[in-house]
């Protein structure tokens, strides 16, 4: 009984593979006031998405079949910095905190053993600050007070870092490692068919002696979140948003945030697309001295030094933008296939990692994806984003289908995106084992068709990030 019982749970956690299905219910383009009653619009928008995938059982709220009586829940919702670096403010920047309460409300409705909320916002970000300007400090005093199961928000970084005259000052080790989990994906790393022997990886701001030495070829290294792998259930929460180095943040991007250290996430490949890299398109020598000069920056250690560094690269800015550049010098353009690859890994280290940092072959946790576009992010995103009101929240089961549907929600032809077009590619340990015409959309856009989503995203008017508007649906012609 006790195998049969496991190959039953199996051949559920395998069914994401095949599950097509993304639901999609509109809202209105702002968000409720946060309150202790869930009859406002996010709760009805969560239980009807969940009701049309078959997430809900009767009083035990709207994930009542999908998570099992004590098991470890993790919420994982986009907590990407405590403040918009444009003027755009906070709403299309993180997870909108009405979502995270009513996803976590429900969730404890299945009486799980805990619910924790866990990210990895970027170096920078005062995580204080981030949970006070969003209210998050007090919902979660409160909620810990209600439900003993609820455990509170879980920064996962283990470095944090502040740039002091022109140097970057890290504070290392904030969380023990044995908190987290290595995996190597040696040869059958998303990353290895584009690594090469000369260290090419990079991060901005990052010294690349430690991307060397977690990415090369061979050896393909991320310190993913123990709580993350040990969970039972993973509530994914995107905030949907163009992305300057990927195109599009939503379901596979937003697991970046279940790594500790940004030294084992390659964003870019150094150099023009002319000279093998995918930093910026073609070759320029400005910019390639930009590189060499922000290496010797990102590893001295010395404020004179690091002064020098960055007054040079400011001059070499300007002479970029004296050229009319637009795309920069940090994989910002539709060419960059990095990034892309390296999210792909680590969503497939999601679905099949284990907690002995082995991948199985069998799918080893519930994912659950639920996408925050009441008000999502456009422009120069994911960082700066401006408001896009689209009265939104989408919800299914396959992260590869959430973001070839979010990515003409966003305007975008989803084939044109590296990261939502290599999600569907036949590697080991996949992501998707469906084709993209065979996306079935429920809710709202029941009547719309893989086939016509290429329609809806020409009418949608949406500030790309320069070196993506190659890739909106109403672009003939590459940068």
């Amino acid at each position: 009984m006790e195998n049969e019982e496991k190959n039953f749970m199996q051949n559920e956690l395998q069914k994401c593979l095949k599950d097509s299905r993304v639901s999609a219910v509109k809202t209105a383009a702002e968000y409720p006031k946060l309150s202790d009653k869930n009859d406002d619009e996010i709760f009805q928008a969560i239980f009807q998405n969940a009701e049309n995938l078959g997430w809900t059982d009767g009083n035990r709220g709207a994930f009542g079949k999908v998570i099992k009586e004590g098991a470890k829940v993790l919420v994982k919702p986009n907590l990407v910095l405590h403040a918009n670096q444009g003027s755009g403010g906070i709403l299309p920047l993180v997870t909108h905190i009405s979502l995270i309460n009513a996803v976590v409300v429900e969730a404890l409705k299945a009486n799980p053993a805990q619910v924790i909320v866990g990210d990895s916002p970027v170096q920078g970000c005062r995580f204080d600050e981030l949970l006070r300007v969003n209210g998050f400090d007090k919902w979660s005093a409160e909620m810990q007070k209600r439900d003993s199961r609820f455990k509170g928000i879980i920064d996962f970084r283990r470095t944090v870092s502040v740039f002091k005259n022109d140097v970057r000052q890290a504070t290392e080790n904030k969380v023990p490692l044995d908190q987290y989990v290595l995996y190597n994906l040696g040869e059958d790393s998303y990353l290895e068919p584009i690594t090469d022997d000369n260290n090419s990886f990079r991060v901005t701001n990052y010294d690349p002696r430690l991307m060397a030495k977690t990415h090369s070829p061979g050896n393909h290294q991320y310190l993913v979140a123990r709580h993350v792998i040990e969970a039972d259930v993973v509530i994914n929460l995107p905030k949907l948003k163009t992305h300057k180095k990927a195109g599009i943040t939503n379901a596979l991007k937003n697991l970046v945030g279940i790594n500790g250290n940004k030294e084992y996430l390659p964003h870019h490949r150094i150099g023009g697309s002319a000279g093998g890299g995918d930093c910026y398109p073609g070759n320029d020598l400005v910019k390639r001295s930009w590189e060499y000069i922000a290496d010797q920056q990102n590893m001295t250690n010395s404020p004179s030094k690091g002064k020098v560094l960055a007054t040079v690269n400011q001059q070499l800015t300007r002479m970029m933008h004296l050229k009319g550049d637009k795309v920069g010098v940090e994989g910002s353009w539709s060419g960059n296939e990095t990034v892309a690859r390296m999210c792909l890994d680590l969503n497939r280290i999601l679905l099949y990692g284990k907690p002995d940092a082995t991948l199985a072959d069998t799918v080893q946790r519930k994912v659950l994806h639920i996408v925050d576009a009441v008000i999502a992010g456009q422009g120069d995103g994911p960082l700066r984003p401006d408001a896009l009101p689209l009265g939104m929240i989408l919800a299914g089961e396959n992260a590869a289908a959430m973001d070839w549907v979010c990515a003409y929600l966003l305007g975008y032809d989803a084939e044109k995106i590296p990261l939502t077009n290599y999600a569907f590619a036949d590697f080991r340990w996949r992501i998707a084992d469906f084709e993209p015409d065979d996306i079935k959309l429920l809710g709202d856009w029941e009547n719309i068709t893989p086939v016509t989503l290429i329609d809806l995203a020409r009418k949608q008017n949406v500030d790309f990030p320069f070196g993506w508007r190659d890739a909106s649906a109403n672009s003939e012609k590459m940068l």
